[in-house]
């Protein structure tokens, strides 16, 4: 028997036959239906299902699926105690694996992302920290280049 929870055990819905880690970070935003455009347009996440609306309009639900993983998200629910991170007190950081840091960086700082940490090769990658506009904190992780990381402005 599979233990409920394993990235084997059977799941139901449009990603059933989409593999899950043990640990799936569920993501609240402010603004979800704007946050899923933002991963979908500057990530390259697709919804693997509409979302779940509620009768107020807030996202209660969505799947993002990445072309490494998965992301749960839902709008701010402050009366269930769920509120996104505020301004300076982010304490999750989300590892994202990209074909290309440098172009995935460039976009989400079009798109409004903010950089923490410029793009460095260091420990087999090319890589680089940012905070999207509702509040998370993303270190985007590609293939290392050799060449020396673009001119901070």
């Amino acid at each position: 028997m599979v233990p409920e929870g394993s990235a084997d055990f059977p799941r139901s819905g449009g990603a059933a036959d989409f593999p899950r880690s043990g640990a799936l970070p569920y993501l609240t935003v402010p603004r979800a239906h704007e946050a899923i455009e933002w991963y979908t347009r500057v990530f390259g996440a697709s919804l693997t299902a509409d979302p779940v609306v509620m009768d107020d309009g807030r996202v209660g639900h969505a799947e993002l699926r990445f072309p490494s993983g998965m992301v749960y998200l839902a709008d701010e629910f402050p009366e269930l105690g769920l509120t996104a991170p505020q301004e300076g007190a982010v304490s999750v950081s989300l590892m994202l694996e990209v074909a290309d840091t440098d172009t995935v960086l460039t976009r989400a700082r079009l798109a409004g992302g903010s950089v923490e940490r410029w793009i460095n090769e260091a420990h087999g990658h090319r890589n680089a920290t940012l905070l999207d506009p509702f509040g998370h904190r993303w270190m985007l992780v590609g293939p290392l280049t050799g060449k020396l990381p673009p001119p901070r402005e």
